[in-house]
């Protein structure tokens, strides 16, 4: 029985807005041959993930556009079918940047092995590139000291979710959550250990921020922007930070949204806005793989994952991405 040939998604035209199917197709693959110091590699796992909005437009940014009529990148994780590169072998298992298809040939060294132990999915959420953003925030972007009061948005989101727990664990004196709907309240506060949580489409984040914070907050994380953004300038303490990670609100806005109002505030409080890239923070990596590999066998940092199976369902995963469909980290298994 032969074996199918492979597939990858590809963008064929720019999103005016939200994405929409017919800005995808799902193609077979033309798989190069290995060449030396390569590795040909067949995914297992791979993101989808809000930034990658961004790269589908034309618009410069911090990084390059996709380009039309190719497959798109991204992280995923595989098992290694052919090497001709020193220090991968058959059967190793991957971290790459070449998802959004089901086998890829790279240079070996853009791959990182990573230990089978684990599942595949852990390193693009809580051990990967999610665990870092969260940590990175928090402890160089937004300088959190113990006793802190930490508001985080999208606290159901693999970003989010992550956030709170380490800011417990760096001893944060209490964490307050964002999520969509009462059921994401309910994981946030019981299953991953934040102090309170409330629905911000229940009624406004303001009002909702004030009555969990009363005395209010120093930290922020940010991964929505708009009201939640404003609610929390609002809702800042003396020397408070904030941390820009992400803003999902306006993402596939066709105009400018209205900035903050209260921007005046930041000079009563001495505040501070700042927004960041992990990818300018990669020398905490090792760091944060120590400490996190102490919190998970402690039960302190909790994973919980979304599943879509499938690349022919890799864009259903991404748009649901983008209306919050996802508790915790998404995951297109292929």
């Amino acid at each position: 029985m032969s074996t199918p040939t492979p597939r990858e998604v590809r963008l064929v035209s720019r999103p005016v807005g939200w994405p929409t199917h017919a800005d995808f197709e799902v193609v077979e693959s033309c798989v190069p041959e290995v060449g030396d110091g390569q590795i040909r590699v067949r995914n297992t796992v791979m993101s989808v993930d809000p930034y990658m909005r961004g790269r589908m437009s034309a618009a410069k940014s911090y990084a390059d556009p996709y380009v039309i009529g190719e497959a798109m990148t991204g992280g995923a994780v595989g098992v290694v079918e052919e090497s001709r590169a020193d220090g991968f072998a058959v059967g190793d298992h991957v971290l790459h940047g070449l998802g959004w298809r089901e086998v890829a040939v790279l240079d070996a060294a853009s791959a990182r092995r990573v230990d089978a132990a684990a599942p595949d999915s852990a390193y693009l959420g809580v051990l990967g590139m999610t665990g870092l953003t969260a940590y990175a925030g928090l402890t160089r972007i937004a300088a959190l000291q113990p006793g802190d009061v930490v508001f985080v948005s999208g606290a159901a989101g693999a970003v989010g979710s992550a956030v709170g727990q380490i800011a417990k664990a760096l001893g944060a004196s209490r964490v307050i959550g964002s999520a969509g709907s009462p059921e994401k309240v309910r994981h946030v506060v019981e299953d991953l250990g934040f102090d309170a949580a409330f629905d911000y489409k229940a009624a406004p984040v303001s009002g909702q921020l004030r009555e969990a914070a009363p005395d209010g907050i120093d930290v922020y994380f940010d991964n929505v922007g708009g009201e939640h953004l404003d609610a929390a300038i609002g809702s800042l303490r003396l020397a408070g930070r904030i941390a820009v990670c992400g803003m999902i609100s306006v993402y596939n806005d066709t105009e400018a949204a209205p900035g903050p109002r209260n921007l005046a505030r930041l000079i009563q409080t001495r505040g501070c806005i700042r927004g960041f890239l992990v990818g300018d923070h990669y020398d905490l990596a090792g760091e944060y793989a120590k400490r996190a590999a102490g919190w998970l066998a402690s039960g302190e940092l909790q994973s919980r994952e979304t599943f879509v199976d499938g690349i022919a369902h890799a864009v259903d995963a991404f748009l649901g991405v983008l209306r919050g469909e996802n508790t915790g980290k998404m995951i297109v298994r292929l």
